[in-house]
């Protein structure tokens, strides 16, 4: 019988065993507690002074009926039930077609899984290449290669995700979010996901785990078909029926999961001119900050930087205007990490951020970005695509038209002088990098608030706002620009039987554990209203 122990506190001033941190806590002697097993792992270093490392546990002690009843009436202890998933109960309605996954990231590889794992035998179709090709297509570009629009930093086996920091927080509260992570562990993630507060995969480890649930995929009788895009949906009264490849077939769908990614503005194109119902839907755009990761690590560990158990620092900022009209927040931070070259499209410039597990670069990087709505850029679903489009085509055209991207440091940028890329780090975007006055390719509202935020956040991290910091621009991709109508109980378009609207491309998650989640319940969506032969 398992027993739970919340909140076991190891101070690092005082290091001591984890086993001896939980006898200290609960009366137990050290040969009574059993297996001792980590559920939850977190900093608490809101004392610079002190920091803990705060556990959550699992002890299998070996003690009398008298003694658990007294260990139990400690107010940090209680009795493990763990989770169970409740299977499935398969639907009778009739597939007229394939079971169609459109997309490759994490909201298509879980749906596909699942539905794989149910007997449904469903088929992906991903617009990139694999994920081994895919990175070596993306190196090449970043080293000054030709840029391919359907194998890059957006597109191709492992989403968008594939090149980020791998992080795997969300703000969903899901029961199932156990069993996903245990699913990736056993695909190649990392172990320690299954209990950091703040879990990441990392680039280079996410691309192992890719290829681990590729393969499990195809075991459990499903298919993938790589460099083919969608380009159709042909429609049928109020159903979808098919979808037209890039290769021109025409693909029967008794049901199709619409995981495109945020980055398909050809795909929202081919949905709005079949009528689906399609929302513009407000997102955010500004720049990449870098940062000395020892001044991140300094600002929120004091004394205690660099220490074996807290590893690369990472931060969380919000500034909101006066008049709360528009808020500068950091997004997707990357410790460790570098910014990268993320277009999806010729002609434009779109920077992202990027860690591998071992966050080791030395240099920290985040978004910075403002929130920009329908009030922006018009009420047409398709108004915030062709807005991104147009910011990303201005930092092409600045820094030469060649990938190269446009920076400065965040002295210019905030005194308005001369650009200059001169810093306390070497920027690490490639192919290359030209000094510019950023609030030249952003809206006056998105530069003027991000000045402002960047002011009130050095307030709040100290050393924030040092000038010697580079700014690299822009990042425009922080979410899907529309959101796709669906039936909030049976995940279905709302206006297009068939068709299951999934994901981040749809609307309706925010990085890749949100993201999975949702591809899980689209699944079993899918499963309680079909039957699978």
């Amino acid at each position: 019988m398992k027993i739970k122990i919340s909140n076991v506190r190891l101070s690092l001033l005082h290091e001591i065993s984890l086993e001896q941190a939980v006898c200290n806590k609960t009366g137990l002697r050290p040969a009574d507690l059993g297996q001792v097993q980590i559920v939850r792992k977190a900093v608490d270093a809101r004392r610079k002074n002190e920091i803990f490392i705060n556990y959550h546990l699992l002890i299998n002690p070996d003690l009398s009926k008298k003694q658990r009843d007294r260990l139990l009436r400690h107010k940090d202890a209680s009795l493990y039930v763990p989770a169970e998933q409740q299977p499935v109960k398969q639907g009778t309605e009739v597939l007229q077609g394939e079971v169609v996954i459109i997309g490759a990231g994490p909201a298509g590889l879980l749906a596909a899984y699942e539905l794989a794992k149910y007997g449904y035998k469903p088929i992906i179709i991903e617009r990139g290449r694999n994920v081994d090709q895919r990175v070596a297509d993306v190196n090449k570009f970043w080293q000054g290669g030709a840029f391919d629009p359907n194998s890059n930093v957006q597109f191709g086996e492992g989403g968008a995700g594939t090149f980020s920091d791998g992080k795997l927080t969300t703000r969903v509260n899901d029961p199932n979010m156990e069993a996903i992570l245990q699913l990736f562990v056993d695909c190649g993630a990392p172990e320690n996901i299954l209990w950091e507060h703040k879990p990441h995969v990392g680039t280079d480890k996410l691309r192992s785990m890719v290829k681990g649930l590729r393969e499990k995929i195809l075991s459990l009788g499903g298919r993938i078909r790589y460099e083919t895009a969608v380009k159709d949906f042909v429609v049928k009264g109020n159903s979808l029926t098919a979808l037209v490849l890039s290769t021109g077939e025409r693909l029967t769908a008794g049901a199709a999961v619409l995981a495109c990614g945020h980055s398909a503005r050809d795909t929202y194109a081919a949905l709005q001119k079949r009528g689906v119902a399609i929302s513009p839907k407000a997102f955010a755009i500004g720049l990449r900050i870098e940062h000395p990761q020892e001044l991140i690590d300094k600002a929120q560990y004091g004394s205690f930087a660099g220490h074996k158990l807290l590893g690369a620092a990472d931060y969380a900022l919000v500034y909101h205007t006066p008049d709360k009209k528009r808020t500068a927040y950091s997004f997707c931070m990357c410790p460790g990490g570098r910014v990268v070259a993320a277009a999806s499209e010729a002609g434009g410039v779109v920077v992202n951020g990027m860690s591998d597990f071992s966050r080791d670069s030395g240099i920290a990087n985040s978004a910075l970005v403002v929130n920009v709505g329908t009030e922006d850029f018009g009420s047409d679903p398709l108004a915030g695509a062709a807005f991104q489009r147009k910011y990303e085509q201005l930092a092409f055209q600045a820094a030469g038209e060649n990938y190269c991207a446009p920076c400065q440091n965040v002295e210019t940028f905030l005194r308005g002088t001369t650009p200059t890329a001169a810093g306390r780090i070497s920027a690490t975007y490639a192919p290359g990098l030209v000094p510019y006055a950023l609030d030249k390719i952003l809206p006056s509202y998105v530069s003027d608030t991000l000045k402002q935020g960047i002011a009130a956040f050095d307030n709040k991290l100290k050393g924030f706002g040092d000038g010697g910091a580079i700014l690299t621009g822009v990042e425009t991709r922080t979410s899907a620009p529309v959101r796709i109508e669906r039936n909030k109980e049976s995940y279905v378009s709302l206006t297009h039987d068939f068709l299951y609207p999934c994901g981040e491309g749809a609307g309706y998650a925010g990085g890749i554990m949100s993201a999975a989640l949702d591809g899980y319940h689209v699944a079993h969506a899918i499963i309680r209203r079909f039957k699978n032969s």
